[in-house]
C-alpha cells in the first residue's frame, strides 16, 4: 500500500516473503506429513505462478520453485524415490542455489522481479539497480548454499534455526542493502572531503582577519559572498581585475555598452536558482531583468521564436506537421522533467547533486530519487541525440531543437540530455532573461549587497597564494598582505586554484593528475559594434545556425545601453584558443582584424548594410578573455561540458577549501555558477533547512 493512499509502503523485497510459501509448507509438512508437503507446496507453486503468467511475466524464483516441485510430485508418486520428503531441506536450499546462481549467470538477478515494485520502468535498465540486485541475489545465493550445507551435516532443530536465521537476515539485507548501497557508492568518492570547520561569525575578528576568503568575485563567488553576508559571515572578496563580475561584466565605449558573454540568463522562473537567491537577498526580479525576445535563422528561414511554449509548440507543429503529435509530447516531457529537476531546490536553493542528496536528505532520499523525479532521471541517463532521436525522425526539427546547444558548449551526442534541459530547452520553457543596465549591473548589486552587510571587495588583488597549514587552508597571500580566514572559496578555473594557487606539494599524485587531465572548454571570438542605426524591428538575440553566428542588440533590451536613435551589437562565435598568436604580435593583430570583419560580413546578411553604420568597433579573442577573466584558454564554459569530462568536487582535498564557479557542479553559465554559490553558502552554515515553500 501506498503511503500516499493513507499507509505505509510495503518494500517490494519483503515480496520475496511470497515465493517462500511453497518452500515453507514443503519443509514444514514434509517433516510430520509427509508426502503431503511435496503436494501442498506444488499446488500453492502453482496458485502464485499462474496470475504472473497471465500477466505475461514471471518471478525466476517461482519458476524455479513450479519446477521442482513439479519434479518431486513425480519422483515421490510415480517412482516412489522419498529422497523428496526426506532430504527437504537440503534439496530445497540447494534448487534455491542454483537458481540464484543461474539468474546471476544471465545478467537477470532473481530479485529484479520484486525490486522492480518500487521503481519507475526507466530505472530498471539503470546500471546500479542491476549491481544493486546483483548484489542482493549474490547475498540469498550464499544463504540458500549455507542452508543446504547446514541440512546436510546438522539435525533439527539446529538446522532449522540456522536456516530460518539466515533468511530473516537475508530478508533484512534485501531491505536495508537498497538504501545503503546506492548512497555508500555515490558518497564513498566524496567522503574523504566531507570535512567540516565550524565558523563562528559572532567570534571577534582581529584586523586581517574573516570568517570566509573568497578569491574571485565572478558570480559564483558573489552569490556565495552575498548569501553569507546576509546571515553575519565577516566577507572578504579579493578579484584581481578592475571590476567584479568575470564573465557577468560589461565594457563601454563612448556612450555603448556591452556584455562580455553574458546575455541571456536562465534560473529566474518561479523555482529557479536565480530566483530564490533574488528573494534571499530581498531583490526584484524586475528591476535587474527583462525577457529576452528571440529568432532563429536556418536554411534561410527566419523563425521568431514565441515566449508562450503553448504557440512555440503550434508554430513547430505547423512547420513539422507529421512531427506534430511527437512535439507536444516532447515538450510536455520537457516541462515535467524540467520541473522534477527543481522539485526540492526550495528546500536549500538549488538541485542537489547525488553525494549531496545522500548527506543533506539521507540515504532514503537518494534511494527515492528515480520513483519522485521519473523523467528528469531518464535525461539524466541518456544523451541529448538519444532523446530526440526517441521522439523525431525530422533531422531538420532536431537540429532547431539544438539551436541553443551552444550554451552548453558540447554537441548533442556528447551531452547528457539533462544538461540540455536545464542550460539549453529550459529557454524554450520558461525564455531568457537579459540584465537591466547590462551584466556588470547584476555583479555589482551583488558586489553592494555584500557590502552594506560589512563585507569588503578589494578590486586589483590578485591571490598569489592560498595558505594551507597541516592540510587545512589558514588563509590568502597577495603580495606582501596575508589575509587570515578558516575557510577560503576559491571562484577560478580549478587548475589555477590547486596547480597555482595551493601548490602541488600540498596534494596526492593522484589527485594532481586528475586536474591535468581536465580539458578546457571551448572559447568565442566577439565583436562588439556601435552602430547609427534603429535596430528596434530586430529581437534582442539572434541565432543564425547557417553562419553559426550568436548576435545579440543589446539596446533592444535596454535602451539605455546605447545613445538615442543607435544600437549596441555584440556578434559571437565559437572559436579556438590554439588558432590565434600570441597577443601583441603583428600576427595576431592582423588576424583578430581579419576575423572582426568575417563576422561582420556574415552579420549583415541578418542585418543589411551593418558595415557601413559603425560608430565604433572592439572584438576579443580568447587570449582576450583570458586576459581579463585569468580563464586558461579564454574558456567560456571552465572545462568542458561534455559527457566524458567529470568536475570538481565543490570541497577539495585541503580543508576548509571550496571551489564555486563553473570549475564544479553544475557547470557554466550563471545559473550554473549561481547554483554552485548557492551550494557553498549552503554547506558553510550547515545546511539548515529552509522553511520556504514551494
Amino acid at each position: 500500500m501506498d503511503a500516499a493512499n493513507g499507509g505505509r509502503r510495503v518494500p517490494g523485497q519483503l515480496y520475496i516473503l511470497l515465493s517462500f510459501i511453497p518452500w515453507i509448507l514443503y519443509w514444514v509438512l514434509s517433516g510430520f506429513a509427509g508426502e503431503v508437503g511435496v503436494v501442498a507446496a506444488f499446488v500453492v507453486s502453482i496458485i502464485i505462478i499462474v496470475p504472473q503468467l497471465l500477466r505475461k511475466e514471471f518471478s525466476l524464483m517461482d519458476f524455479a520453485a513450479v519446477l521442482y516441485f513439479s519434479v518431486a510430485v513425480v519422483a515421490v508418486f510415480a517412482f516412489g524415490l522419498n529422497v523428496f520428503v526426506e532430504k527437504s531441506g537440503f534439496l530445497g536450499y540447494l534448487a534455491l542455489f542454483l537458481m540464484a546462481v543461474f539468474s546471476l549467470a544471465i545478467k537477470q538477478p532473481f530479485t529484479f522481479h520484486v525490486s522492480k515494485r518500487d521503481y519507475p520502468e526507466v530505472y530498471w535498465r539503470d546500471s546500479l539497480f542491476l549491481s544493486i540486485n546483483n548484489v542482493i541475489s549474490g547475498v540469498w545465493a550464499a544463504v540458500f548454499l549455507v542452508s543446504a550445507v547446514t541440512y546436510l551435516f546438522l539435525k533439527p532443530p539446529l538446522s532449522v534455526i540456522l536456516s530460518n536465521t539466515l533468511i530473516v537476515l537475508g530478508i533484512a539485507f534485501s531491505m536495508t542493502y537498497p538504501v545503503k548501497g546506492p548512497a555508500r557508492r555515490a558518497y564513498r568518492e566524496f567522503k574523504k572531503y566531507d570535512w567540516l570547520v565550524e565558523v563562528d561569525p559572532k567570534k571577534p575578528k582581529g584586523e586581517g582577519e574573516y570568517d570566509v576568503i573568497i578569491v574571485g568575485a565572478g558570480v559564483g563567488g558573489l552569490t556565495c559572498g552575498a548569501l553569507l553576508s546576509k546571515n553575519g559571515y565577516k566577507i572578504l572578496v579579493l578579484e584581481q581585475h578592475y571590476q567584479v563580475g568575470g564573465y557577468c561584466s560589461s565594457l563601454r565605449r563612448r556612450g555603448f555598452v556591452f556584455n562580455t558573454g553574458v546575455e541571456d540568463v536562465s534560473g529566474l522562473w518561479e523555482r529557479g536558482p536565480l530566483t530564490y537567491l533574488l528573494g534571499e537577498l530581498g531583490l526584484e526580479k524586475n528591476d535587474l531583468f527583462v525577457r529576452n525576445t528571440r529568432r532563429i535563422i536556418f536554411k534561410g528561414r527566419v523563425i521568431d521564436v514565441p515566449n508562450d511554449l503553448s504557440k512555440l509548440v503550434e508554430l513547430l507543429a505547423g512547420m513539422f506537421p507529421g512531427e506534430k503529435e511527437n512535439i507536444v509530447a516532447f515538450f510536455d516531457e520537457a516541462r515535467i522533467a524540467y520541473e522534477e529537476c527543481y522539485r526540492d531546490a526550495h528546500l536549500y536553493g538549488a538541485p542537489l547533486p547525488a553525494e549531496l542528496i545522500v548527506k543533506v536528505c539521507g540515504e532514503r532520499k537518494l534511494l527515492d530519487y528515480p520513483k519522485e523525479h521519473p523523467h528528469f532521471y531518464d535525461w539524466m541517463n541518456k544523451t541529448l541525440k538519444q532523446k530526440l532521436d526517441e521522439y523525431f525522425e525530422n533531422e531538420d526539427l532536431k537540429t532547431l531543437l539544438c539551436a541553443l546547444i551552444g550554451y552548453v558548449g558540447s554537441k548533442p551526442d556528447k551531452v547528457l540530455a539533462a544538461s540540455a534541459l536545464t542550460a539549453s530547452i529550459s529557454y524554450f520553457l520558461h525564455g531568457g532573461h537579459y540584465p537591466r543596465g547590462g551584466a556588470q549591473n547584476f555583479a555589482e548589486v551583488l558586489r553592494r549587497f555584500i557590502e552594506v552587510h560589512g563585507g569588503k571587495v578589494l578590486l586589483k588583488h590578485r591571490a598569489d597564494a592560498i595558505l594551507v597549514e597541516g592540510g587545512r587552508v589558514a588563509g590568502v597571500r597577495c603580495g606582501d598582505k596575508i589575509f587570515k580566514a578558516p575557510v577560503v572559496v576559491a571562484n577560478a578555473n580549478a587548475r589555477e586554484v590547486f596547480l597555482e594557487l595551493v601548490g602541488e606539494e600540498h596534494l596526492d599524485r593522484g589527485f594532481v593528475e586528475y586536474v591535468k587531465s581536465l580539458r578546457m572548454s571551448p572559447s568565442a571570438f566577439m565583436v562588439f559594434l556601435g552602430v547609427d542605426m534603429d535596430l528596434s524591428s530586430y529581437p534582442t538575440i539572434i541565432i543564425d545556425l547557417d553562419e553559426e553566428l550568436h548576435i545579440v542588440v543589446n539596446s533592444n533590451a535596454d535602451s539605455t545601453l546605447a545613445p538615442k536613435g543607435k544600437a549596441s551589437v555584440t556578434i559571437t562565435t565559437f572559436a579556438n584558443y590554439h588558432d590565434f598568436p600570441e597577443r601583441g604580435t603583428e600576427e595576431y593583430v592582423k588576424k583578430k582584424k581579419a576575423r572582426a570583419e568575417e563576422l561582420i560580413k556574415k552579420a549583415e546578411k541578418v542585418i543589411p548594410e551593418l558595415s557601413k553604420h559603425i560608430v565604433i568597433q572592439d572584438a576579443a579573442t580568447p587570449k582576450t578573455l583570458e586576459r581579463y577573466t585569468s580563464m586558461p584558454e579564454g574558456a567560456i564554459y571552465s572545462f568542458d561540458q561534455s559527457i566524458e569530462t567529470k568536475r570538481p568536487y565543490f570541497k577539495t582535498p585541503i580543508k576548509g577549501l571550496y571551489l564555486v564557479g563553473a570549475s564544479t557542479f553544475p557547470g557554466g553559465g550563471v545559473e550554473g555558477t549561481v547554483i554552485s554559490g548557492i551550494i557553498c553558502a549552503n554547506d558553510v552554515m550547515g545546511w539548515n533547512r529552509r522553511t520556504r515553500t514551494s
